[in-house]
């Protein structure tokens, strides 16, 4: 697997100007940390020889903290890896045990007091709406986030994915339903509670420090292109999406033929459009309706601007000049606020 990574690397390499910078690179997408060091070195090597990388690159591995043990922080300091994203999720034992997750709370806490001695750039996951988590549960959870002093934490809200233990559990009435006015209640602290301790909530689901902002996350944000390497990983040249087969043992043998073993989807003027305003309104940046214009036309601003006008008297959306953005008011709810600006008839 690890041969068939570099080989796409270099294959695809062509797909990227000669002008053009790699400044994020990021393992991710399942536990990269199973890899050893030299493994994750051969990988970065590949990058290096060809690609033109930026000298204050952004290299992120994702890890659980079950992974993170002394002798994995200390092998991964060594390398030119600079930045972790920890799935910490939560810091009780009931919440990990209802979630099923790996890791305990013991190795949540143990991990980062261990990272937090050798990085300085750590994000970790936490998890908010987990049905009968009171108040003071979410607080405290926020509370020993900061303690460890992380400069990125990136917060979700827990979702009943079918096929998973959890729908079955509700079903059984071992767990209470996910309550969508307890998470909004959970998403209002956390956002109170982080921007009073200098976060800047830049993103729906993400807050940093200054200085701190995921570059990976921002660049999809901001519709920046990106090449995604290895099975199932998803690559945006800014008009097409395209995504690799996610069989192992086929996506191996293709790449040893010099194959890409991939799906290419074109991009309308529409679906551009779609994915700008709904990634435009979840960014502190918001919606640049000079940009809609330059890159969609005047039909797009004006359909915007209408179907904004009902979510701007609910105080929900509020429009600066230039510039469309979500309210407080409407943070919470701007993945449906989105979906009302979208455009469906148009090519």
């Amino acid at each position: 697997m690890i041969t068939a990574i570099c080989s796409e690397i270099k294959i695809r390499c062509s797909e990227i100007g000669d002008n053009e910078v790699i400044k994020t690179i990021y393992f991710g997408g399942g536990t990269p940390t199973v890899l050893s060091i030299h493994e994750l070195q051969k990988i970065i090597d590949v990058i290096y020889e060809y690609y033109s990388v930026s000298e204050d690159a952004e290299i992120t591995v994702e890890a659980n903290p079950d992974d993170l043990t002394q002798e994995k922080i200390e092998s991964l300091v060594q390398s030119p890896v600079n930045r972790l994203s920890i799935g910490i999720q939560s810091f009780f034992e009931e919440d990990l045990q209802m979630m099923n997750r790996a890791h305990n709370a013991k190795e949540a806490m143990s991990c980062l007091s261990l990272a937090t001695q050798h990085f300085n750039n750590i994000s970790i996951d936490l998890i908010y709406g987990i049905p009968n988590m009171s108040l003071d549960h979410w607080k405290q959870n926020i509370q020993l986030a900061l303690d460890y002093g992380v400069p990125h934490i990136s917060c979700y809200a827990l979702t009943v994915e079918p096929n998973t233990a959890l729908p079955k559990l509700i079903e059984k009435g071992e767990i209470a339903p996910v309550n969508d006015a307890l998470a909004q209640q959970h998403f209002e602290i956390l956002v109170e509670t982080l921007q009073k301790e200098g976060f800047v909530h830049y993103e729906l689901s993400n807050f940093g420090k200054p200085g701190y902002f995921s570059k990976n996350n921002t660049a999809y944000w901001q519709g920046k292109q990106y090449l995604g390497i290895g099975p199932s990983a998803h690559s945006y040249n800014g008009t097409q999406r395209s995504w690799n087969i996610n069989n192992n043992t086929k996506y191996i043998k293709s790449v040893q033929q010099n194959e890409l073993p991939r799906e290419i989807e074109t991009l309308t003027t529409t679906d551009r459009y779609n994915e700008y305003v709904m990634t435009g309104l979840r960014t502190v940046w918001g919606v640049s309706l000079q940009k809609i214009t330059q890159e969609f036309g005047t039909t797009y601003k004006e359909y915007l601007l209408k179907q904004a006008q009902k979510h701007i008297k609910e105080q929900l959306l509020f429009l600066d000049e230039d510039t469309l953005s979500v309210t407080k008011k409407g943070k919470f709810l701007s993945d449906g606020i989105a979906s009302d600006l979208f455009l469906v008839n148009l090519g």
